[in-house]
């Protein structure tokens, strides 16, 4: 395997794309694998490690190349995260052939917050606003897949307010720029397939967000396989030991019913590898 970090610059602010890229073995040799870029949470405030280079290293079992995204939290406001990712995109599309990378399948994965941004992509890619002001094709950065772990979705009625304080910061337009960011009010049929996991019990961010991401996608269209777990809180990564935070009274990241999501997008995924 090869680590490779890459800068990934947007509005004056720096983000970083920290490559793992799978060695070709001679039994598959001039295989083209998918990407799966990785967008951890954190509010908009940090970028949580427990749901990065873990989640990476589940990737790569599976045969992919992995990448994490360090986007830009606060005081970057939106869209500067959007355009780092829209950037990541197309980075890892230009490079497809020299990292051996199926350019037709690029895939973003996102937790929370960073659910709300691989979502963001997902709705947006296609808008003149983006990537024209990355000189970039819309084709370019349209992401193939969508996985949604725990996402933020809306700033109405079940928002997490902290992830869209920092989104936001002071604006002068705060009711037109919460619509913007509430995505459930821009799926379209352009939306790619999407593969999305909450729990039931999540107390930070309401399961009501992902369910309304759910039925705008149906109203649309678009290819969704949902799965909402009936126990585990916010935040759980892998909901396993090696994503899990130390002990906190009353909450645990040890979920063993949400663990199914690793296999389950598995099956997921090969469908666009067949």
């Amino acid at each position: 395997m090869k680590i490779e970090k890459l800068l990934i610059s947007a509005d004056g602010h720096e983000g970083w794309l920290t490559c793992y890229l799978r060695d070709e073995i001679q039994c598959q040799k001039g295989r083209k694998r998918p990407a799966i870029i990785i967008c951890p949470g954190g509010s908009y405030q940090l970028c949580s490690d427990r749901e990065g280079e873990p989640v990476a290293m589940q990737f790569l079992a599976m045969g992919y190349h992995g990448f994490v995204l360090e986007y830009s939290v606060a005081p970057a406001c939106f869209p500067t995260a959007l355009k780092q990712l829209a950037l990541a995109v197309a980075k890892i599309r230009e490079r497809a052939e020299k990292w051996s990378i199926d350019p037709e399948k690029i895939v973003v994965c996102g937790f929370s917050a960073g659910g709300h941004l691989a979502a963001s992509l997902g709705v947006f890619w296609n808008q003149e606003w983006l990537y024209q002001s990355l000189e970039k094709e819309k084709s370019d950065i349209q992401p193939d897949r969508l996985i949604l772990c725990y996402p933020v979705i809306t700033a109405g009625e079940y928002c997490h307010p902290g992830s869209f304080k920092n989104l936001l910061g002071r604006n002068e337009n705060i009711e037109e720029k919460r619509n913007m960011v509430s995505l459930e009010n821009h799926v379209g049929p352009h939306v790619p397939p999407v593969f999305m996991w909450h729990t039931d019990k999540d107390g930070t961010v309401p399961a009501e967000n992902s369910l309304l991401f759910v039925m705008a996608l149906r109203r649309a269209g678009v290819s969704i396989e949902y799965h909402l777990f009936p126990e585990g809180g916010h935040g759980l990564s892998l909901a396993a030991r090696d994503s899990a935070k130390a002990p906190v009274p009353g909450k645990t990241y040890i979920v063993p019913c949400c663990q199914q999501w690793i296999p389950l997008v598995r099956l997921w995924m090969e469908g666009l590898e067949s």
